[in-house]
């Protein structure tokens, strides 16, 4: 049979260890024998990020923006041991930092349901989204090592030269400093992104802060999700038969858990990606959960939510067989191509990515699973046979 094909290219960002192992052997399993494959390819690996000083993730995020729909493999944010590793000139920011301040948004995530797969948190039947802010805060904040006695202050400059001091803390010797930055227009954005997937999914919104601890910061996001609510969703959640509720998010933390899901939680940038993965976990696998950021233009750029599995690339590298979870990365690509498709009404693209999700659902609910699962799975009458990698991917082609 011939290939599906697209028109518009899709922009392909490949990443790091384990992850980028994945992600060929995906394309070559799973997509390029049913798929005319049309990309515009952007190594993310640390050493290309290094050879182009980091200038090769910037090309990438705009390439997302031109394109309209990106597919990201996780990268490696380098650390001091990382730095020595990869005989790096020196530490990069986070890709993903990059990329989502170029694009803006907000990123959603949601737990990839298998039955079989129980959740740690048995009342969680119905699956949460985390709505989580993707840009400013801790990963475009200034850090400093104040080394003696200083004075710190916030300096403020005004357009007109005027100056504002507010002062921070008196050093009495070393200690670490941060400055962090939000915008309204950005926290705006975030938040007509939560209310219109709440009212696209037809479930309640909670957004969770601690304005009682930061009154400035943390209470100019609740002040601006109060303003937008009331002035142009209101009606349409009411309509809906749907909630909108802001509360601190150690309380919404407790809610969360003592809930039974299907709602969509927001949460500021830090606390979306600590709350994801504990999310994925308790669902199950934190290579069980979609990823998709959504810019407030209309670009989508589809991504694994987990790391680059070092420790398994080691043994890789060392000729070992691994059985690393590669469900989320399918995901990311079943994501992108099936946006594709929707942009150029393509029903042939759109099917395949559907019938690539069911494909390696199915597979799991039948027994064939890797070794995280296998460990975690329980169903009448089925063993779990856990495969490496490939083996997995090449039972679900069988499927597919």
């Amino acid at each position: 049979m011939a290939k599906i094909t697209y028109e518009k290219p899709i922009a392909e960002l490949q990443g790091d260890e384990m992850t980028r192992i994945l992600w060929d052997w995906i394309k070559e399993i799973l997509i390029e024998p049913k798929v005319a494959l049309k990309t515009e390819y952007y190594d993310l690996g640390l050493v290309h990020r290094d050879e182009t000083d980091d200038e090769v993730t910037k090309e990438a995020g705009e390439a997302i923006k031109r394109l309209g729909v990106g597919v990201k493999c996780a990268t490696i944010t380098p650390n001091n041991q990382r730095l020595e590793e990869y005989k790096l000139k020196r530490l990069y920011p986070s890709p993903n930092g990059t990329i989502r301040a170029i694009l803006d948004g907000t990123v959603f995530r949601t737990p990839i349901l298998v039955k079989g797969i129980t959740p740690y948190i048995p009342t969680w039947t119905k699956p949460i989204t985390i709505a989580r802010h993707a840009y400013g805060d801790v990963y475009k904040a200034t850090d400093v090592r104040v080394e003696n006695a200083a004075k710190a202050e916030l300096l403020v400059t005004e357009a007109d030269g005027r100056e504002k001091r507010y002062p921070v803390f008196d050093f009495e010797g070393g200690g670490v400093l941060q400055g962090m930055h939000n915008t309204d227009k950005s926290i705006s954005a975030f938040a007509r992104s939560c209310f219109n997937f709440a009212l696209d999914a037809k479930q309640d919104l909670w957004f969770g802060a601690k304005d009682t601890i930061s009154k400035v910061y943390d209470g100019r996001f609740k002040a601006i999700f109060a303003e937008i609510f009331e002035s142009e969703f209101k009606a349409a959640f009411e309509k809906a038969g749907i909630k909108y509720e802001y509360t601190l998010i150690d309380d919404c933390v407790a809610r969360v858990v003592r809930s039974s899901g299907g709602m969509i939680w927001a949460c500021k940038n830090y606390d979306g990606d600590v709350m994801s993965d504990m999310l994925a976990t308790a669902f199950g696998s934190l290579a069980m959960m979609s990823s998709v950021l959504v810019s407030p233009d209309g670009n989508f750029e589809y991504e694994a939510a987990h790391g680059t599995v070092t420790r398994h690339y080691y043994k890789y590298r060392a000729g070992e067989e691994t059985s690393t979870n590669p469900v989320a990365t399918i995901f990311a690509w079943s994501g992108a191509l099936r946006k594709r498709g929707e942009t150029e009404n393509n029903k042939a693209l759109i099917g395949f990515a559907d019938d690539l999700e069911r494909a390696t659902i199915s597979t799991i609910e039948s027994g064939y699973m890797t070794g995280d699962l296998a460990i975690i799975f329980k169903a009448d009458g089925i063993t779990p046979k856990k495969l490496n990698s490939r083996d997995f991917l090449e039972a679900i082609a069988s499927d597919l």
